[in-house]
């Protein structure tokens, strides 16, 4: 069995992750990253449909906080985002609800934002953490490749429940306190569906309509967005509630409820070639931590981290980030 030892090992190649691990960089440490898919991702994920391509997870951001704003800044040099809106159709009278805030989508897909934050790290994809033990005054995490990992330290990023049950694969007993702060956190499920539809998409400029309330909360066209030019690749996200009553429901019972709910914005001569359904159990943190890492006490220094700690979706996963980083710098 292959044995690496690491400055700092981070499990997950989502956006806390990598914002942590370049942050740890410019601190003059050699972090290394664990993913146990393919790619890195997270739920910031394209993926390609039939001849077009589709953002499946988050799909705009916004920016509120000054840290966010100057990175989004940079981003948007980088010719890697734009503007794509500053609110939405909610399928009311009043037309389009917005706040003022930007809402930001990635030019090539959120993806390659991920890419882009990668390029300066080492990350080994496709290498699942299974288990997490405390060894010596550090880490070992034995991974799905067959490798293991020993560092000095250790921040964790997947959703909580996943973190939780590495650390009990490798008998790590958190305090109460610690364990109760991190099982308070609860997420809400998701179900996305993609349509490749031919023959015309009607959705309000600038291609998305965003209902909160209603069953199907959100609809976008990833053609009318100048993500996927070459078809029309519609993403159907499924609001919190309905995504828990439909969760164990057949993807053919769930993909007749989404052609149903996006029957009414399509050109009469269009018709859907393909449809794919993919599942998030932990997509939305629904009740968070108050801060944005929680240091484990009485262990090696291990960090928790992601957008479950003290603001969910993009702009939280980037600040929890940055912070466990300081904790670990």
């Amino acid at each position: 069995m292959k044995q690496q030892n690491v400055d700092i090992l981070i499990i997950g190649a989502g956006l806390a992750g990598l914002m942590a691990g370049r942050r740890l960089r410019e601190h003059g440490r050699t972090p290394l990253i664990l993913e146990a898919a393919p790619q890195v991702s997270g739920r910031m994920r394209t993926v390609a449909l039939g001849a077009g391509r589709a953002d499946i997870g988050a799909q705009f951001f916004t920016a509120r906080t000054a840290v966010f704003q100057k990175i989004a800044a940079e981003w948007l040099a980088e010719g890697l985002i734009f503007e794509w809106s500053q609110g939405w159709w909610d399928g009311s009278a009043e037309g389009v609800a917005g706040d003022g805030f930007p809402r930001y989508a990635a030019v090539q897909g959120m993806t390659a934002v991920m890419e882009y934050l990668a390029q300066p790290l080492t990350v080994h994809t496709g290498a699942a953490a299974l288990s997490v033990t405390v060894t010596g005054d550090g880490w070992q995490v034995a991974a799905a490749d067959g490798r293991l990992y020993h560092s000095r330290a250790l921040l964790l990023t997947p959703p909580v429940p996943q973190s939780l049950a590495l650390l009990d694969a490798g008998g790590v007993s958190l305090t109460a306190v610690d364990r109760a702060a991190l099982e308070r956190i609860q997420y809400a499920p998701s179900i996305t569906g993609l349509v490749w539809v031919e023959g015309g998409v009607n959705l309000p400029e600038p291609g998305a309509l965003q209902r909160p309330l209603h069953p199907i909360s959100w609809i976008a066209d990833n053609q009318q967005k100048g993500l996927s030019p070459e078809a029309a690749i519609v993403t159907m996200h499924v609001n919190p509630l309905h995504s828990q009553l439909w969760q164990t429901a057949p993807d053919g019972e769930v993909m007749g409820l989404l052609r149903e709910g996006l029957r009414p914005y399509l050109a009469p001569s269009a018709r859907i070639r393909l449809m794919k359904i993919y599942r998030w159990p932990y997509a939305l943190p629904i009740t968070l931590h108050p801060e944005r890492t929680l240091l484990a006490a009485h262990l090696p220094p291990l960090v928790f981290a992601g957008d479950a700690f003290n603001g969910p979706r993009v702009e939280g996963a980037v600040l929890s980030g940055l912070a466990a980083a300081l904790e670990m710098a």
